[in-house]
């Protein structure tokens, strides 16, 4: 009877590990599926190819438009963007590319997660504006600079496809959450990373709640166990791989959106708008009553922070506050 019961309880065990890896598993399935539906639906196959320098990327249809599927930017499996584009044009000339780096600590994350991408690419193509999602390279194969290294020929990459895109070279703003908060801070602080990787000159960089924008002053108190797996001991390290102290005298116009429930978000923010204000750069400090992931998640949902963002992009160019408005 023992044996029967127990046998019983191991062919339960062994049908919930199945249905938890087939729920695991069903995401991305489903996601695959309603992209082929809604292709069909568009005239757009989900197995047209395209071609990039490092290779060629599939294009499905989205809301508002339609996806090219990892786009390589380089040789690692790591090193590939998709770029959502508008299904129509709107307004004159060429779009303005929106193009932002995903957070996860240095370590996890990816372009096509949802509070990444949906709200941003549902508000802003209708408008007529090219998003861009990237991933990079991660711990521990790759350190903060490597990865920075590579958000860097992602632009360059992305700025020499612009115009088979249907955009602008010279209208991208860089955007980033948490970890991408951090590399884009720094790809826009450094006098070099950018030029060294072949990228051109952008309008302005958009910061989604970092907490690492002065790095030798966290390195140097109590801090989180994650900062020591991404910055490591090494003082030269810390100031090299740290916004406010690689910031220029010419940078960029920068918004610090920080999340007003971590102190320490906020206060990295200020202090970076201080020293950028030294300096004659403009960096603007948005604080919102939001948490962490709220301040990925809701960019792009209606309201006051969206239309914050909104009026800092819109200052960058005439062409973006056409789209914008």
């Amino acid at each position: 009877m023992k044996s029967l019961v127990a046998r019983s309880l191991s062919h339960a065990v062994i049908c919930a590990l199945m249905l938890g890896a087939t729920a695991a598993a069903a995401g991305p399935v489903l996601e695959r599926m309603k992209e082929r539906r809604s292709a069909k639906s568009e005239g757009v196959s989900a197995e047209q190819s395209i071609e990039s320098p490092y290779g060629s990327a599939q294009t499905a249809a989205v809301a508002g438009g339609k996806v090219l599927r990892d786009v390589a930017y380089g040789s690692d499996p790591k090193q590939r963007m998709d770029v959502y584009l508008p299904s129509q044009a709107q307004g004159s000339g060429a779009a303005p590319v929106i193009f932002m780096v995903h957070g996860g600590a240095w370590r996890t994350g990816d372009k096509r997660m949802g509070r990444v991408v949906d709200n941003k690419a549902a508000r802003w193509l209708p408008k007529g504006v090219v998003f861009v999602s990237v991933n990079n390279r991660l711990l521990p194969e790759a350190d903060p600079l490597d990865q920075v290294r590579d958000v860097a020929q992602a632009l360059a990459v992305a700025q020499g496809q612009a115009a088979n895109w249907g955009a602008d070279p010279q209208q991208f703003v860089l955007m980033g959450h948490s970890a991408g908060a951090h590399l884009v801070a720094l790809l826009a602080s450094s006098p070099t990373l950018g030029s060294d990787a072949g990228a051109k000159a952008w309008l302005g960089t958009v910061a989604l709640d970092s907490a690492a924008l002065d790095v030798p002053s966290i390195m140097g108190r109590k801090h989180y166990r994650l900062y020591n797996a991404a910055f490591g001991t090494d003082p030269a390290f810390w100031a090299a791989s740290s916004p406010l102290q690689q910031l220029h005298a010419g940078a960029k116009p920068l918004l610090a959106v920080c999340s007003s429930q971590r102190e320490e978000s906020c206060d990295q923010a200020r202090g970076f708008a201080a020293h950028a204000a030294q300096l004659g750069v403009r960096a603007q400090v948005l604080p919102q009553d939001l948490s962490h992931g709220d301040i990925n998640a809701q960019l792009g949902l209606p309201g006051s922070y969206t239309q914050a963002v909104e009026d800092f992009l819109s200052s960058l160019s005439p062409a973006l506050a056409s789209r914008l408005r």
